[in-house]
């Protein structure tokens, strides 16, 4: 039988196992461990936060490329090579300029430009010339003689002639058949039923976005339409100005011979005859000299023949 006191301490382990700490009953308490609270709400809420700006991007960002294709829509002309140059910067007419491009579409230029009121050239023009046409919304057209026929030619003149803020010329040496310039912007294509040829001339023909001097007419007296400035097809020689501007001279951005086509406080009206050079009065009207003999602050005298007037009553009377 088992001893008294055997049984006392079999009774003191029993008691000391059910008060001892255990894994499975929470240590001394005999509690399960207390659960971490998570934020749920805090989460929901930066996931909807998330969520709304991903869907504003998703929807502004688009938007964003819409407008830039709506202010240079050429952009997303295949072939279109697209260039930065800095504007008004002027040359004399017996300087050159060392483009890094041809033909040119920007950079330095003559401080006149090539009149491009829809002005088809039978001769190859100065390139500084037609460079300042295009600093006012111009699109220059150019061909390469050697490498087009005369349908190609006169499929391009139907674009040019009598249309505003537009010019053509031929164009020696020029690498491909057809080349269109606008300020920063050209496309060289082969055919003449290239679909681009038209889009070209459409999205940057003066576009306000695209070229430096908006406003600026295309109206030149002063320029030979008939027998204009040559074009010059040797190097430019170590004296040319260069595309970082140095040699050429800053020219005003509201000039008003720019603004008046050429005459100051004219405004430059393309397609209306007989306004471009306003050397005199239309057809018809006779031109009436000023008297040049009259004393200063004296009237001419009346022909011997004229109807005496009545007398005026002296106001108040």
């Amino acid at each position: 039988m088992p001893s008294r006191t055997s049984a006392k301490s079999a009774k003191a382990i029993k008691a000391a196992s059910k008060s001892s700490t255990s894994p499975w009953k929470g240590g001394k308490s005999g509690k399960l461990p207390t659960k971490r609270n998570i934020p749920w709400p805090t989460i929901g809420a930066a996931v909807v936060i998330i969520a709304l700006v991903g869907a504003l991007a998703a929807y502004l960002v688009p938007k964003y490329h819409a407008q830039e294709e709506l202010k240079n829509p050429s952009a997303y002309i295949d072939g279109v090579v697209k260039k930065d140059y800095p504007a008004g910067q002027h040359v004399s007419s017996t300087q050159r300029v060392a483009y890094d491009q041809t033909p040119a579409f920007g950079g330095p230029h003559d401080s006149s430009w090539a009149a491009c009121t829809g002005v088809v050239y039978d001769k190859a023009i100065r390139t500084e010339n037609a460079v300042h046409s295009l600093e006012h919304g111009a699109v220059w057209i150019t061909y390469n003689p050697e490498r087009v026929d005369a349908g190609t030619i006169d499929t391009l003149k139907q674009k040019v002639d009598g249309q505003p803020y537009m010019l053509m010329s031929p164009h020696p040496g020029l690498d491909k058949p057809i080349s269109l310039q606008a300020w920063g912007h050209q496309l060289k294509v082969d055919k003449v039923d290239d679909a681009r040829i038209d889009r070209f001339i459409k999205d940057l023909r003066l576009n306000e976005n695209t070229y430096p001097e908006v406003g600026a007419s295309c109206a030149n007296p002063t320029f030979d339409t008939v027998n204009p400035p040559a074009f010059d097809p040797t190097p430019p020689g170590p004296g040319a100005v260069g595309m970082d501007g140095k040699g050429a001279t800053q020219g005003s951005m509201t000039d008003p011979t720019e603004l008046g086509g050429g005459l100051p406080g004219i405004p430059g009206l393309e397609g209306l005859s007989g306004l471009e050079g306003l050397s005199g009065l239309p057809e018809g009207v006779p031109n009436i000299p000023a008297p040049t003999d009259a004393p200063a602050g004296e009237q001419p005298a009346a022909p011997e023949d004229a109807q005496p007037q009545p007398e005026q009553p002296a106001p108040g009377q």
